[in-house]
């Protein structure tokens, strides 16, 4: 995983399990097994232990990273002689289809909320920001789902501009997973909080640097920390397997489901259709566009095929 320069230099201090474990120290474990149990997605094998080892030592290095942004802010306040209102500490979660991103944000809002300042922690998904079913299947964007070009990119960062200008409250769509649809006239209220967490695929790519010097605004450039979350292909294509099998007998079995259609299929016709999906779409989208932007993220967490941490890479500063 340990990603190096054309000189053979790595940008990251990489640590062991047993290593990133130690960081943890004197941080206090505040969620409860129950409270962990009810975190985790479909198919995660997150545990206490997992929190305790991984999550709090993270959960350590925000609090210190997010005091220092704060102390920052208040130096150019002054600098600049303004009042500016709060701003707010933004964090990017990125990585592949099925690689337990929702996890992992839920978990980091559980414990960063319970920091002894108590902090105003929101999160939102870049799901509520793809364009909806009927534009997609106008534009013939439906099997690219996922893909950069099926976000309403410039809504997106509209609603980042608004969230770091410190605006009230400010509102992101709503998607739901049942209907694989945004959902109309829905939204979630985002007002003024001291930490944002943003989960989505793509939420660390750029584009081709602009000619001229023109300023083209990312996503990325919007936070202040970025984690990737990361683990080999075939493990990838084995976990979004295994959550298509779960949700045949669950989720799909819902006449409302946009997947319905798959919830009779046979064992060995649902793991060749979940197949299919995955070689057609997420891994050409892992390929094309999640897996380059790795290297730009604060934070890589590589998983094994038990769905547990096995290695850290922090970016030096």
């Amino acid at each position: 995983m340990e990603q190096r320069t054309h000189d053979g230099l790595s940008p990251y201090h990489v640590f062991s399990r047993t290593e990133w474990a130690g960081r943890r120290a004197d941080t206090p474990m505040t969620l409860t097994q129950d409270e962990v149990s009810r975190l985790r997605s479909l198919h995660d094998r997150l545990d206490i232990r997992e929190v305790e080892d991984i999550y709090l030592p993270l959960s350590r290095l925000l609090s210190m990273y997010v005091a220092a942004t704060q102390r920052l802010f208040r130096a150019q306040q002054s600098f600049l002689g303004t009042e500016d209102s709060k701003m707010p500490y933004i964090i990017g979660i990125g990585g592949s289809v099925a690689v337990g991103k929702s996890t992992t944000a839920r978990v980091l809002q559980a414990l960063l909320a319970r920091w002894p300042n108590v902090p105003k922690v929101d999160l939102v998904t870049t799901d509520g920001f793809l364009y909806p079913n009927a534009v997609l299947a106008r534009e013939g964007l439906m099997e690219r789902k996922g893909f950069p070009e099926s976000y309403d990119l410039p809504a997106l960062l509209r609603f980042l501009y608004d969230v770091k200008a410190g605006r009230r409250p400010t509102r992101a769509p709503v998607y739901s997973h049942l209907v694989y649809d945004v959902i109309a006239n829905q939204w979630v209220e985002i007002d003024r909080p001291d930490i944002l967490i943003v989960e989505g695929l793509n939420v660390l790519q750029t584009g081709h640097p602009p000619k001229g010097g023109k300023m083209i605004p990312y996503v990325s450039d919007f936070f202040d920390f970025s984690v990737y979350l990361d683990a080999d292909e075939n493990v990838l294509r084995n976990w979004y397997v295994d959550r298509f099998l779960t949700l045949r007998g669950t989720a799909f079995s819902d006449p409302k489901s946009f997947f319905h259609r798959y919830a009779t299929l046979s064992d060995e016709d649902a793991v060749e259709t979940a197949t299919s999906i995955w070689r057609r779409i997420n891994l050409l989208n892992l390929h094309e566009n999640i897996l380059p932007t790795r290297q730009r993220a604060d934070l890589i967490l590589k998983k094994a095929e038990s769905h547990l941490v096995e290695e850290v890479a922090l970016r030096k500063l």
